[in-house]
């Protein structure tokens, strides 16, 4: 792949190239052009569309400038920031589902990585758990298409799972204790994509939410999630932002209104006339008074940010975790007439001290961007608050007096450290191998009449805290399939967190999905029980 360097030099000479071929009708054009008050503005667009123009009429031979245009697109978004990007057309159904919130399919949650589809979990309510597909069956085949034990790529799969609603696709099912497979016939239908990964009580009077994205329903969807949670004794909240790499800037506000009090400002925006637009909080929040946790991590950008930051700023809850990713610029989308689009960069975002988030970057060098997480790590702020540094002149301060920063991303008010105690040569062998995985399959497969009763979070935990040989099983197990036995070091490092991963797993195969995985896999999660410690501590 060519590098950066040599990609703007390309795109440099295909221009000059184009300008090269029109001859010595388009220097007539240039001359003629009429200049900009700034002494060039619009003279570089000019020299473009004379370009395309006279390519596209006087070039010896014919030449497909949508072509060429696609080629170019990508280029030019280069060399404007990070976050500026060129769609085309085959690309934006994928761009647009997560933020849309639904697509057409089946409605399956499936694993490949035994090289066959394994159904993890059926949607509720959608066209495969009407036709009669379960957790844990396998699909063999596809219409006429084998697609078991043939290596095919998960993405393949679910393009050919995925269509226009009330078309049919016939699956070919093997189910445990069924000889023989089983043919289902699946009417495609709408399917919703959830923004909220889980949400339950953690402890006695704790929520926990985990939001995925910031997308088109997510406002409405944690409405529901806080009417159920309090109507189950919740008195306060951990609002787990981790891993969100943000969405609609409109559901980032929404959601912050509904944890503020009256009158606080969530956001500005500043365009490049300078002009700015304030977003304030309403008072009319459903938990504008519940004491709060906000994680985030490096996976934690723009609208988490955003969040994140109005939280903070605010003096409203705590901020737990490790410094977010650093996106402080805001982009909308302009769609073409061919399906296409551009998703352009047209302002900065501020956090309501006035910081600036947005880590630098330098035009056109997207490389040296996408290193930054690579480079927080190997300078070991993964592990250690005194590894990162930010400048004075970047320093705000909130209204209670709490020194904040801007410049890269949010600073947590709690800083924990990135764990990996339990992660032994043992564990990442097994996790490697898939055998930790395939282990869990095995298991729910073993039990899945039982998995399938279960319809709470307590029930799951109660059913797991009887299995209390499944460590010493799943070495046995892993020895069967090449993996040598832990030694005694391995054992007192590893054991807790092989247990609650393989918990975890068998959880995600229950009705309740990430929320049984994240219901046991939390205790080993440091920065969950760090928030947790938090809430107890009485409120200042």
């Amino acid at each position: 792949m060519p590098s950066k360097s040599s990609q703007r030099g390309l795109f440099q000479l295909v221009c000059i190239g184009l300008m090269l071929l029109a001859g010595g009708m388009l220097a007539g054009m240039f001359f003629f052009a009429r200049p900009s008050a700034s002494g060039g503005d619009s003279f570089i667009p000019g020299k473009l569309r004379a370009t395309f123009a006279l390519v596209g009429t006087q070039y010896v031979d014919p030449v497909d400038m949508d072509s060429v245009a696609e080629k170019l697109l990508p280029m030019l978004t280069r060399e404007l920031d990070p976050h500026s990007v060129y769609i085309p057309k085959r690309e934006m159904q994928a761009a647009n589902e997560t933020l849309d919130g639904e697509f057409d399919g089946i409605g399956v949650i499936f694993n490949m990585m035994t090289d066959t589809a394994t159904v993890l979990n059926v949607i509720s309510g959608g066209p495969s758990d009407k036709a009669g597909v379960r957790n844990g069956d396998r699909i063999i085949m596809i219409d006429d298409s084998l697609v078991a034990g043939r290596k095919i790529d998960q993405n393949r799969i679910v393009k050919m799972l995925r269509g226009k609603r009330d078309t049919k696709v016939n699956l070919q099912i093997r189910r445990a204790a069924v000889s023989g497979l089983v043919p289902i016939v699946v009417t495609r239908g709408v399917i919703t994509i959830k923004s909220i990964d889980a949400s339950f009580i953690i402890q006695p009077g704790v929520g926990y939410i985990k939001l995925l994205s910031f997308s088109r329903n997510s406002h409405r969807e944690l409405l529901n999630c806080i009417y159920k949670l309090k109507k189950e004794g919740m008195k306060s909240l951990i609002f787990d932002l981790r891993g969100n790499s943000g969405g609609f800037l409109d559901q980032a506000i929404l959601i912050a209104n509904e944890l503020l009090g009256k009158r606080q400002l969530i956001v500005y925006t500043v365009d490049r006339l300078g002009q700015r637009v304030e977003e304030y909080s309403n008072g009319h929040g459903s938990l504008s008074d519940m004491q709060l946790a906000v994680l985030v991590d490096e996976g934690s950008a723009s609208s988490s940010e955003i969040l994140a930051g109005a939280i903070q700023d605010n003096d409203r809850g705590t901020v737990i975790g490790r410094r977010t990713f650093g996106k402080g610029l805001v982009q909308k989308q302009f769609p073409f007439v061919d399906g296409s689009a551009l998703r352009l960069t047209i302002a900065r975002y501020y956090t309501p001290t006035g910081r600036s988030i947005q880590k630098p970057y330098s035009a056109g060098d997207e490389e040296a961007y996408s290193r930054d997480i690579l480079n927080r790590y190997n300078h070991s702020e993964f592990f250690s608050a005194d590894s990162i540094r930010f400048a004075d002149s970047l320093r705000f301060t909130t209204p209670k007096g709490k020194v904040v920063y801007g410049g890269g991303g949010v600073m947590p008010d709690i800083f924990v450290p990135l764990d990996t105690t339990g992660m032994t040569r043992y564990f990442v062998e097994t996790v490697g191998r898939n055998i930790l995985f395939r282990y869990a399959m095995q298991y729910s497969d073993q039990h899945r009449a039982a998995l399938d009763d279960i319809s709470t979070v307590e029930q799951l935990q109660a059913f797991m805290s009887r299995e209390v040989s499944l460590f010493d099983d799943f070495v046995a197990y892993a020895e069967r399939n090449g993996v040598r036995r832990p030694n005694a070091t391995e054992i007192a490092r590893s054991r807790a967190l092989i247990t609650s991963q393989l918990k975890a797993y068998i959880g995600r195969n229950t009705v309740l999905e990430d929320a049984g995985f994240c219901a046991l896999i939390w205790p080993e999660d440091n920065v969950i029980v760090r928030a947790l410690e938090e809430l107890k501590q009485p409120r200042q």
